[in-house]
């Protein structure tokens, strides 16, 4: 069914504006929603995050007060929108069990990205880091048990995997094999653009939630995760940021905001299971339905362009729909698990020079693998249970990675490995 935000009749944006009774929603049950309710809630509370902040941002490059007073208005209500998406968030889901949430977000968000974008670039982007977000997984799911007595398969259901991939040890890279080419809005397909933009906000709001809540965490060795894994969001952030049109005005990059917000409210209202979070989405789409407008309006009076300048095409592209990835992921493992990035491409760790950035990088920041945080959670694990803790359907596709009583700190990151 083809939507079309710029033909709906949108609200005023003074009547957008909620008081605190609706800010404060019902939560969902940890326990008994569907896995993938916490992880639109996550996605959407980042989405709010990257409007607002961005908001700001425009606002401080705008010498117009009436321009600035409604960016004002509008990240008013972002920050109504962003509260209330936040109190769905249950009061006894602790901050590690939201953590599991967050990286089943990376992992089927990810994956269900890069099955539908059509830029080579892009898609190899996503399925490179589709594989350190799932590794992630595998690593906060082992700290829960360990620490916790809680077994992560009952926070993701029976729709994602948990087991190792490119180790977490081996994503640490120089910054400069972050930057990847952006792509061309002028010829990027509908769909490929707004991509880059919600896979950005996403691991942006991962970075920000690890780097801000880490430090809260209970004990050195959980700490010490949050901070290694935070510095990987933040290479994550840095890749897909890159991707990004940088040509766009600030009118244009509004214009998409907004329109994204939009496609994301309704793609969750279309594929939410919980009818009274569903009604949310819906109220919220309505909001952004008038954000929009007013986004339109300020380009056609700022800047002299109409919206299909921007958005060519105004339908909504293919929706976002939340599903098991299982055997995706497992062919990306199979295909890239050696990999690493250089530069603006992505090649196999045994064909990078000895001098490469990477190995620098490398031993500047890893001088003894045994004391990585990442590898020491599998270690308790395993002296604790004999085992690692993980959930798989089948064998893993990597025989070096089968090993239940021992953690492979070299794959990816050591020239002689092989799979």
């Amino acid at each position: 069914m083809k939507f079309n935000p710029f033909e709906e009749k949108p609200k005023s944006l003074e009547s957008c504006l909620m008081d605190f009774k609706k800010l404060n929603a019902k939560p969902y049950n940890k326990l008994q929603a569907s896995p993938y309710t916490r992880v639109r809630q996550i996605l959407m509370n980042g989405t709010e995050y990257e409007s607002v902040w961005f908001g700001h941002q425009f606002h401080r490059h705008a010498l117009d007060n009436d321009l600035r007073r409604t960016l004002a208005l509008v990240r008013r209500n972002e920050q109504q929108q962003q509260k209330l998406i936040s109190s769905l968030k249950p009061l006894d889901e602790n901050l590690l069990e939201t953590t599991i949430g967050y990286e089943q977000l990376a992992v089927d968000l990810t994956a269900f990205l890069a099955q539908h974008v059509t830029d080579k670039n892009v898609k190899a982007s996503l399925d490179f880091a589709l594989l350190e977000d799932f590794d992630h997984l595998y690593r906060y799911a082992n700290l829960l048990e360990v620490d916790m007595k809680l077994k992560a398969e009952d926070y993701v259901g029976d729709y994602t995997e948990i087991m190792p991939a490119r180790p977490t040890i081996a994503h640490h890279r120089h910054p400069y094999d972050s930057v990847k080419k952006p792509i061309n809005n002028k010829t990027a397909t509908h769909f490929d653009k707004c991509a880059v933009n919600i896979i950005t906000a996403a691991e942006q709001q991962t970075m920000n939630y690890y780097m801000n809540l880490g430090g809260f965490y209970k004990n050195k060795l959980g700490r010490e995760i949050y901070t290694e894994i935070a510095m990987i969001e933040e290479q994550h952030v840095t890749q897909y940021g890159s991707l990004i049109d940088p040509t766009a005005s600030w009118f244009e990059m509004c214009l998409m905001h907004e329109y994204i917000e939009c496609y994301l409210y309704y793609s969750m209202y279309c594929d939410e299971s919980e009818g009274y979070i569903k009604d949310i989405w819906q109220m919220l789409l309505e909001q952004e339905i008038a954000h929009l407008h007013a986004s339109k309006q300020n380009l056609e009076k700022y800047e002299k362009k109409s919206w299909q300048e921007v958005i060519p095409e105004g339908n909504f592209p293919t929706l976002i729909s939340f599903k098991s990835n299982k055997e995706y992921i497992r062919n990306v493992i199979k295909d890239s698990v050696t990999m690493t990035a250089n530069r603006e491409g992505f090649i196999q760790v045994n064909k990078l020079p000895d001098n490469a950035d990477f190995f620098g990088y490398q031993k500047r920041v890893v001088k003894n693998p045994k004391d990585d945080a990442c590898h020491k959670i599998i270690d308790s694990h395993i002296n604790l249970y004999g085992q690692d803790y993980r959930v798989q359907d089948k064998p893993h596709p990597i025989k070096s990675l089968a090993s239940r009583k021992s953690d492979n700190t070299d794959i990816g990151r050591v020239k002689t490995i092989t799979k």
